[in-house]
């Protein structure tokens, strides 16, 4: 006889926090801000651009980070709300941005359950951020209802098959298995699965995959070491795996070789999907 258990609410509400607890921690690891700042800053303007912001829209920057897409639109005269869920970044984002005589209101706010009402901004934006999110269609779900009808969506996301994309997959088998419903950040870069998320209440879906050049690393063995010091994701997987140097090192040595392999003249290569649709 085969006894199944399931949570009670209670338990599976205590159980999301302590999910979204480690998604905060982890991603206060390190130096996520140099990374935003010296690596990924172009796709900010990248998206605001796409996605048309202007003097007045309102747009709001979900899992923002330090802000790579609020920013930007706040540059062009929109006013701008940042959100992550992660309030260390958001710090340093603020005074970067009041350093630049940029205002924008920076607020703690998870993505799956946003604090704000229904249709209230016209432009919802986020750059490699709520693909993070351990439950995608909350994140669809919750990205639509604060778009206003006629509003604007706009997503820049690592693939699959990109490097960071590969880098996932590469430490996935050493690192321990996400709770049941948990998907991963790379499948927001196929868009058959962006589409599948929004389904019928956007519109003008338009999404074209592109690379981002990096040149900050000669070799994998430097890309490895920053990433080991820098990047939360990695410095977690390296953790977890301080009691066992073998795998920690066959870990070590299959990132390195990830990195020389994409790596052609000096530079690599980040393939990601820029997605932008209009709120039904």
């Amino acid at each position: 006889m085969t006894t199944t258990t399931s949570m009670t609410t209670d338990q599976a509400i205590q159980a999301d926090r302590a999910l979204k607890e480690r998604h905060r921690a982890m991603w206060a690891l390190g130096d996520y801000p140099a990374i935003a700042h010296d690596i990924i800053a172009e796709l900010g303007p990248e998206v605001v651009e796409a996605t048309g912001v202007g003097p007045g829209t309102r747009v709001l920057d979900v899992a923002a980070g330090t802000g790579n897409a609020a920013v930007p639109a706040a540059r062009r005269g929109a006013s701008v709300v940042a959100t992550d869920l992660t309030p260390e970044l958001l710090e340093r984002g603020r005074r970067d941005a009041e350093a630049e005589g940029l205002a924008l209101s920076w607020e703690t706010a998870d993505v799956e359950r946003l604090p704000y009402d229904d249709e209230k901004y016209d432009t919802t934006l986020s750059v490699v951020g709520a693909m993070f999110a351990p439950h995608h269609q909350a994140t669809a779900d919750e990205i639509v209802r604060v778009t206003r009808p006629g509003g604007t969506i706009g997503l820049v996301s690592w693939t699959p098959e990109g490097f960071i994309g590969q880098m996932f997959a590469t430490m996935k088998p050493y690192v321990p298995a996400p709770p049941p419903g948990v998907q991963p950040p790379p499948l927001w870069g196929h868009v058959d699965h962006v589409t599948g998320l929004f389904g019928d209440r956007v519109t003008q879906v338009r999404a074209r995959q592109s690379t981002l050049r990096v040149d900050a690393f000669a070799t994998g063995r430097e890309f490895v070491d920053y990433f080991r010091s820098h990047y939360g994701p990695t410095i977690v997987a390296f953790g977890s795996l301080a009691d066992d140097q073998a795998r920690a090192a066959a870990l070590d040595a299959e990132l390195v070789a990830l990195g020389d392999r994409f790596l052609s003249d000096g530079a690599m290569e980040w393939e990601y999907l820029l997605f932008t649709a209009t709120r039904a």
